[in-house]
C-alpha cells in the first residue's frame, strides 16, 4: 500500500506516488503490466524492450482486446470512464488518444450531417472547423466581443447567440470554444438556455478547463453549467500525456449512441494503453487532491499578476477569466514578445505562446508558487530590457475579420483548387485553412472569400513575428484558390 503525506511523500511506489491506483482502475492495470515479466506476442512491436530504440518506448502498452479485468482492456476502460462520468456529473464519458482534435471531429458528427446548419463561435479551434469538413456542415458564423483595450476576445452575448438562432431557426446546434485561448469566458448557463429553448445542443471546446470546477475559485466544469457536449484536453491543465483527450455528455439533446459511433470512429484502433492510463490518473488526482494543488498555484498566480501591474505591464484580469491563466499584453511597454521569448528559451523556459504583443506561460497545478515567481522576475527583468515605445492595440485577424462564406466548407475542400501569387489572391476563394498560431483560430477557412482586410490582416501578422499555420505556403507568397 502507497503510504503518502500530501506535501512530502514517503514512496513505497516510485510508479504511484500520490497513492491514486485503488480509485483508478487504469492505472492500476498500467502498473501491474510494466511491473509484471511479460512475454508478448502482440504489438508494439518493440516488446517492451528499451534496448533497441532506448528508453522512448518504455512503459507503452497496448489495449487488449477481450475482456482482461487485470489488464487494459475494453471492459476496463468502460469502468474507468464511468468513475469520470461520475466525477464530472455527465451521462457518458469517453477517453481519447487523439487530443481534443479527434474529439472535437466526433462532437460535430455527433450532432449534425451534411447539410445542416450549425452555429459556431469564430474563436473555435481548427479542429472544430475540420470536423464540420468531415461531417459536411454549413456553418453560421458568430462573433464574440472584442475588448478595445487588449485586441482579445471576450464573450459571445447570449442575445447574439438568440438573434443568430432567430435568423437561422433550422440550426441543429451551437458550437462554442470556452474558456477561449487567452481564457477570457461567456455565461454557459445562458447559451445553454438559448439554445435549449430552440430545441439544440449546446457543444463546448472546453480544451483548457479541465481543471475547472476543482477549486472554489475556478469555473465550474461546462456540463456543471448546462452545456450537452463537452470535449477536454487532459493534457493541457490536468497532468496526463500528451494527447489525452475526454468528452463528456448529457442525454437529452444529445443521442448518446450516435456520440459513442463518431467518437469511435475518430480514434485509432490501437490506443496507448500509457495514454488511457494517464487520463484515469489525472481524473484520480484533480478529485482527491484538486483544491489543495490548484489553490496555491491560483494565489501565486494572482501575486504574479500584481506584480507586472506595479512595474507597468499589462495583463487580463477580472471576473469572468480563468484565474490560472497569465496573458502579458506588451503594446504599451514596446518591447517585442519574440524577443523575450528567445531570451527565454536560451535560458531552456518555454511559452506556451508569444508574439509581438502577447505573451503567454501557461500555468497548471504542476507549477508551484516558487517557480510562477521567478518566471514573473525574469520576464520584468526582460520586458525593461527591450522596453521602448508604446505602440497601438493590434487585434488579432484570427479574431477581427468577419468571414465571407462562398461554398461549403467540405464541398470547398475537396474541389480542384489553383495556386495563385499573393497579389492575385484578394476577390478569390480560398480552398485551404489559414491560421496564425497560435491560438489556431482561422482568418480563412476553405470556401471563404479572401478579402482585402483579411489579407492585410494576415500579412501583417507575418511581419510582426506571427506563425501562419496549416497553409501550404507559410509566406504567404501564394495561396491556393478555388478554380473559377
Amino acid at each position: 500500500m502507497n503510504e503518502h503525506v500530501f506535501g512530502a511523500a514517503t514512496l513505497l511506489d516510485p510508479n504511484d506516488p500520490m497513492g491514486l491506483r485503488n480509485d483508478a482502475p487504469l492505472l492500476d492495470a498500467w502498473i501491474r503490466d510494466i511491473t509484471a515479466e511479460r512475454t508478448p506476442f502482440q504489438i508494439p512491436g518493440h516488446k517492451g524492450r528499451i534496448d533497441l530504440t532506448g528508453p522512448v518506448v518504455d512503459g507503452d502498452i497496448p489495449v487488449l482486446p477481450g475482456n482482461h479485468p487485470n489488464r487494459i482492456s475494453p471492459s476496463l476502460i468502460l469502468e474507468a470512464e464511468a468513475i469520470a462520468a461520475k466525477t464530472w456529473g455527465a451521462d457518458l464519458c469517453r477517453f481519447g488518444v487523439n487530443g481534443s482534435t479527434g474529439s472535437n471531429h466526433a462532437a460535430v458528427m455527433a450532432v449534425a450531417g451534411p447539410g445542416d446548419k450549425v452555429i459556431v463561435t469564430r474563436t473555435l479551434h481548427k479542429s472544430m472547423l475540420v470536423g464540420m469538413v468531415y461531417a459536411g456542415v454549413e456553418p453560421i458564423w458568430v462573433r464574440p466581443e472584442i475588448n478595445p483595450m487588449t485586441g482579445l476576445p471576450e464573450y459571445l452575448p447570449s442575445s447574439r447567440l438568440r438573434e443568430t438562432l432567430e435568423q437561422h431557426p433550422d440550426a441543429k446546434a451551437v458550437l462554442i470554444g470556452e474558456p477561449s485561448y487567452v481564457g477570457t469566458m461567456s455565461n454557459i448557463p445562458r447559451l445553454s438556455q438559448v439554445a435549449h429553448e430552440f430545441g439544440i445542443p449546446l457543444v463546448v471546446d472546453a480544451a483548457w478547463a479541465a481543471h475547472f470546477g476543482f477549486h472554489p475559485d475556478l469555473p465550474l466544469n461546462p456540463i456543471s453549467e448546462g452545456a450537452d457536449i463537452v470535449v477536454t484536453s487532459a493534457h493541457k491543465t490536468l497532468p496526463s500525456y500528451s494527447q489525452a483527450s475526454f468528452v463528456l455528455a448529457k442525454a437529452g439533446y444529445v443521442d448518446l449512441a450516435r456520440l459513442n459511433k463518431a467518437f469511435d470512429s475518430t480514434q485509432t484502433t490501437s490506443m496507448s494503453g500509457r495514454i488511457l492510463a494517464s487520463i484515469d490518473a489525472a481524473r484520480a488526482l484533480i478529485s482527491r487532491h484538486g483544491a489543495e494543488l490548484i489553490g496555491p498555484v491560483i494565489e501565486a498566480t494572482k501575486a504574479g499578476r500584481a506584480k507586472l501591474r506595479e512595474h507597468g505591464i499589462g495583463v487580463i484580469d477580472g471576473e469572468y477569466i480563468d484565474p490560472l491563466k497569465l496573458v502579458i499584453l506588451l503594446a504599451d511597454t514596446g518591447s517585442d514578445g519574440n524577443a523575450i521569448e528567445n531570451e527565454l528559451l536560451a535560458m531552456n523556459i518555454d511559452l506556451e505562446m508569444a508574439n509581438r504583443d502577447v505573451i503567454i506561460p501557461m500555468i497548471t497545478l504542476a507549477d508551484t508558487p516558487q517557480r510562477i515567481e521567478s518566471l514573473v522576475n525574469t520576464i520584468i527583468k526582460l520586458v525593461e530590457k527591450f522596453r521602448g515605445e508604446s505602440r497601438p492595440i493590434s487585434v488579432s485577424p484570427a479574431f477581427s475579420i468577419e468571414p465571407v462564406v462562398i461554398q461549403n466548407p467540405r464541398d470547398a475542400f475537396f474541389a480542384e483548387y489553383e495556386v495563385v501569387t499573393a497579389s492575385e489572391a484578394v476577390g478569390r476563394v480560398s480552398a485551404e485553412l489559414i491560421c496564425p498560431y497560435p491560438p489556431g483560430v482561422p482568418v480563412f477557412s476553405p470556401g471563404e472569400l479572401i478579402t482585402q482586410a483579411g489579407f492585410d490582416a494576415l500579412m501583417e501578422a507575418r511581419d510582426i513575428g506571427v506563425r501562419i499555420a496549416f497553409v501550404a505556403d507559410p509566406t504567404l507568397q501564394t495561396f491556393k484558390v478555388l478554380k473559377h
